[in-house]
């Protein structure tokens, strides 16, 4: 067994040196060898192969137990057609399987994660099998861990209090969402199936579903099932498989599924690894319970949420230079609401956060993740609507590499932000931060020439001061980023200029 891991682990580590497949693994499967005659990867016809076939008693392993059935698909992909990103992957996925092994429980697992507990397995059967209450369940979410975070988090993105809290409470409601990864499916609800209350599974029947064709008829008979134009005026995308039409597709086909009266769970430590739209998107949205709304308000609310958070973000900055107040006096009582807010808000986000198992620093940069996400997608968002009214094409995002080089990690460990590439998202980001640091210098300037009046500065604009400051501490890194980071990893040249222009543009129109 050590000898076939060290195997596995020379060719991947092959592969990713070279960065394609080598040729003499290329030659062992006819899948790869399609690959030589197609142009782009977004312009391909059905490459469908049955590497192993679990119906086969030769393919076992070294100590000669069954192996289940393995199949490589790539979906056909032409430029007339959308093919809807990892919605449209994962209906495909569902389709053909059902052709071929049709099992009755989907495990969904992106590419770059993995399960870290083979027992997640009979956990969950256990839980979809119960006489009881496992018929009534549809799916059953794992949380997202991750190996190789830094002390403090620099990107954020361990989400502890949402999966240690928020998603372990909506145990009570229904269950948690979906959330794209770790989740094992029951085909039937994933495939739109309305719960019915007397429903039951025949567990012997559905075992019993196996095709009898041999591998090469169902390669070929699959591929249609694969194909861009198979959706085209069928429920799919709609009322069956992942939604189409928005980003959070996961959100959407967790909540959907919810309307049709099934249920979830929110399974903990076994795996390793946006408002107007969601209404109009998720089929059945009135009948889901009152209850079960309420509590997914905090994220079907998350677009909506990110208005005042641009406004915080954009607005106080011109005004201060104008000499606009936008809060009440520091001596009036008026203050107290917006202080208490403000102050109490975020000490129970802080305790919750350390209360996690995170640290200080982490929650500022959990913080300033959070800021940062609603800040540029938002605006991103929003140009993108403008250049559509327009006429103009839209901008779209670029998929990050999986693979990072040995700088980049070890910049990772030393908790730098990676930017490296120009980006549209960068450009806001940036022209955001320029924008609170000039006007930090203009609020630092107004309190100076008003030290000889009683400090009235200080108490017209206090608040709005302390904000534009607190923006510019959340901002340091990616200063260090503009100004004083010197590796591959700074933000690029033009993002600088861009930026220093356009927050210099914003204020000379505030001030004038």
């Amino acid at each position: 067994m050590q000898k076939l891991y060290d195997g596995m682990k020379m060719r991947i580590e092959a592969t990713t040196k070279l960065d394609r497949i080598p040729d003499y693994i290329r030659k062992q499967h006819k899948g790869f060898h399609e690959w030589d005659f197609i142009t782009h990867k977004h312009d391909h016809q059905t490459i469908l192969q049955i590497l192993i076939d679990g119906r086969d008693t030769n393919d076992v392993d070294i100590e000669g137990n069954p192996l289940p059935t393995l199949v490589y698909l790539a979906r056909e992909k032409r430029p007339q057609y959308h093919h809807h990103f990892k919605a449209g992957a994962m209906n495909a996925l569902t389709r053909v399987s059902s052709r071929i092994s049709n099992g009755p429980i989907i495990l969904n697992v992106d590419c770059d994660m993995y399960s870290n507990n083979s027992k997640s397995i009979k956990y969950s059967l256990c839980i979809f099998m119960d006489e009881e209450k496992g018929d009534e369940i549809a799916y059953i979410q794992f949380p997202q861990k991750f190996n190789n975070l830094t002390k403090n988090d620099i990107y954020g993105s361990s989400f502890r209090v949402i999966q240690q809290l928020e998603l372990a409470g909506l145990d009570a409601n229904g269950g948690p969402m979906y959330i794209g990864t770790g989740c094992f499916h029951r085909r039937e609800a994933l495939c739109g199936k309305q719960y019915e209350k007397n429903y039951k599974v025949d567990w012997k029947k559905l075992n019993d579903t196996k095709a009898n064709e041999s591998a090469s008829l169902l390669e070929e008979t699959c591929k249609v099932l694969a194909s861009c134009s198979f959706e085209h005026n069928t429920p799919w995308g709609k009322e069956m498989g992942l939604k189409y039409g928005i980003l959070v597709e996961d959100i959407i086909t967790g909540l959907s599924i919810k309307c049709r009266g099934w249920k979830s769970i929110w399974a903990e430590g076994h795996l390793q690894i946006f408002l107007s739209r969601y209404c109009s998107l998720v089929y059945g949205y009135k009948r889901i319970p009152l209850k079960l709304r309420l509590a997914y308000c905090p994220f079907n609310l998350w677009a909506a949420n990110c208005l005042a958070t641009l406004y915080y973000v954009v607005v106080p900055c011109p005004f201060l230079l104008k000499g606009f107040s936008l809060f009440p006096k520091i001596s009036s009582p008026w203050v107290v609401p917006f202080v208490y807010v403000a102050l109490v808000h975020r000490a129970y986000s802080l305790g919750e956060f350390l209360w996690c198992r995170g640290t200080f620093r982490g929650w500022c940069n959990d913080q300033r993740v959070w800021l940062f996400n609603r800040t540029t997608s938002y605006f991103f968002a929003f140009f993108q609507t403008i250049l559509k009214l327009l006429g103009y094409s839209q901008l779209t995002f670029a998929l990050t590499a999986k693979v990072s080089d040995e700088n980049i990690s070890k910049r990772y460990e030393q908790e730098l932000i990676e930017f490296g590439a120009t980006s549209p998202m960068f450009d806001i980001l940036a022209t955001l931060a320029m924008l609170n640091l000039f006007g930090s210098f203009g609020a630092i300037k107004m309190v100076i020439l008003d030290a000889d009046e009683d400090f009235k500065v200080l108490d017209q604009f206090g608040l709005q001061i302390l904000l534009c400051l607190v923006l510019v501490t959340v901002n340091l890194l990616v200063y260090q980023a503009l100004f004083f980071q010197k590796d591959n990893g700074k933000m690029p040249s033009s993002v600088t200029y861009k930026s220093i222009i356009f927050a210099l543009l914003a204020c000379t129109v505030a001030m004038y």
